[in-house]
């Protein structure tokens, strides 16, 4: 039995009759009026415990949105110089890892890396939730860690506590 072979023709797309002044002021209109029935976006790809931060939010999805963009493109940029200048496939893995953490953080609210910014500027500052103590009862801290009892401690509070 012989198989029949198959021959695609390719479609050709029916051009559009072009539309009158008056049917696209109507066309404008009906979409203008189905864009104010829809409403403001609700972010649902967001993770819900981000969803409603201000712009003005050190990490808002904004922000990290438009970080994420740039990192994108300095990491394709950064894959290029790669494959001739193999000192740069260490700037590869930190953008690449900088790139995924910010999309986990879309998805999940976690920010798991330990700077933010654009370019990795920014320092990630711990907080003290709870705090120990060592064995004669003072508590232990960490220069550099915000305590909820005396904010930020720093390398004087440090040297005062020590003297």
């Amino acid at each position: 039995m012989a198989k029949a072979l198959k021959t695609s023709v390719a479609k050709t797309r029916k051009r559009r009759k072009p539309m009158s002044k008056e049917q696209r002021a109507a066309a404008a209109e009906r979409l203008a009026k189905a864009r104010a029935a829809k409403g403001e976006s609700k972010n649902l790809s967001l993770h819900k415990d981000i969803r409603d931060l201000k712009d003005d939010h050190a990490i808002s999805p904004a922000k990290v949105k438009k970080w994420l963009k740039t990192n994108k493109e300095a990491l394709a940029a950064a894959r290029k110089d790669a494959k001739t200048d193999k000192k740069a496939l260490g700037r590869v893995g930190v953008l690449d890892t900088y790139v995924h953490n910010m999309e986990r953080y879309l998805r999940t609210g976690i920010w798991l890396d330990l700077f933010y910014g654009e370019n990795q500027e920014h320092r990630v500052k711990y907080r003290s939730v709870a705090s120990t103590y060592d064995d004669e009862g003072f508590i232990k801290r960490r220069i550099g860690v915000i305590y909820p009892d005396c904010g930020e401690y720093t390398k004087e509070m440090y040297e005062e506590d020590n003297l």
